[in-house]
């Protein structure tokens, strides 16, 4: 009972609070300037962004727990990344808080270029959230990026991600876990062509972007929620997950504790600790999630 009262009192602020701006405030349908904004723009100008709480210094809604993160946008903090050129990073996950990947966003400017990851690290799952980069591959082979479109390249593959305006990716990496005759290939595609797959028990719309075969020892999903959509399962599981929101609003428990998201937001959860999510407001949810898979857990 204390619980159901926890929800409806998390609910009541969500009306109260937001009700100028973000989640309760979205139009019904698609408004015309909603049409007239590109794709996930509001991860690059979230709602709650420093700029928004100049007059609550202090205030942050990032959480960090030994079970999993809530990272938001008012708390990113940018520096120069490692090898890249004219590029600056915000670490969002990494194995300092007990994932066994890194997550992070790399915001792109004129001559940006990227470096190459560690020996034996696969760059698992690049994704162009804002602007357009140009990958290249050893033998020179470019192909261009849009916003909405993704690369994978395994571990030790020479490549460079090129830019020559203002962009912003989310970028994941680990090392990968090898497997006796399996062979990962490099992968460039976008979430528009992927089809919708089957999601028994569920009503959310799911989509995988990387192949389901043994030699990807990692998955990333796309999926898409509807205003009052949510869960069935109240998962808990042995796989790692890194989750960037792109769209929407709503609650995901985590644990004991209900937080209230928007799109920037960014979350870790560590093996086994139960979660689920409803989507608020009256746009749909759209997230990406990194989910390790393919491997025993032993």
């Amino acid at each position: 009972m204390r619980s159901i009262f926890a929800i409806l009192f998390i609910l009541g602020l969500f009306k109260h609070a937001f009700s100028e701006e973000g989640y309760c405030s979205a139009p019904s349908g698609l408004s015309t300037d909603a049409k007239a904004k590109p794709l996930y723009w509001k991860v690059n100008s979230p709602t709650l962004s420093p700029v928004h709480l100049k007059d609550l210094p202090g205030f942050t809604r990032s959480v960090y727990k030994n079970s999993h993160a809530l990272i938001s946008p008012e708390s990113h903090v940018y520096g120069p990344l490692p090898d890249w050129s004219d590029t600056t990073g915000a670490y969002l996950i990494s194995p300092e808080m007990g994932s066994h990947f890194l997550m992070y966003l790399a915001k792109l400017k004129d001559n940006s270029r990227s470096g190459l990851p560690l020996p034996g690290v696969e760059r698992l799952f690049i994704f162009v959230l804002q602007g357009t980069v140009t990958v290249t591959n050893a033998t020179g082979v470019s192909q261009l990026l849009k916003v909405d479109s993704y690369a994978y390249f395994p571990p030790n593959f020479e490549h460079s991600i090129e830019s020559d305006a203002l962009g912003t990716i989310v970028v994941f990496e680990r090392r990968y876990s090898p497997l006796a005759n399996h062979i990962p290939e490099p992968l460039v595609g976008s979430t528009d062509k992927h089809p919708l797959l089957e999601t028994p028990g569920e009503i959310f719309e799911l989509r995988k972007l990387i192949p389901t075969t043994l030699a990807y020892d990692f998955n990333i999903h796309i999926m898409d929620f509807q205003p009052g959509e949510f869960l069935n399962v109240k998962e808990v599981h042995y796989n790692q997950h890194g989750l960037l929101l792109l769209e929407g609003q709503g609650i995901y428990r985590l644990g004991d504790s209900w937080y209230p998201v928007q799109a920037g937001d960014v979350i870790w959860m560590a093996p086994f600790i139960p979660q689920w999510y409803a989507a608020l407001g009256k746009t749909r949810t759209r997230y990406l999630i990194y989910k390790d898979a393919n491997r025993s857990p032993l």
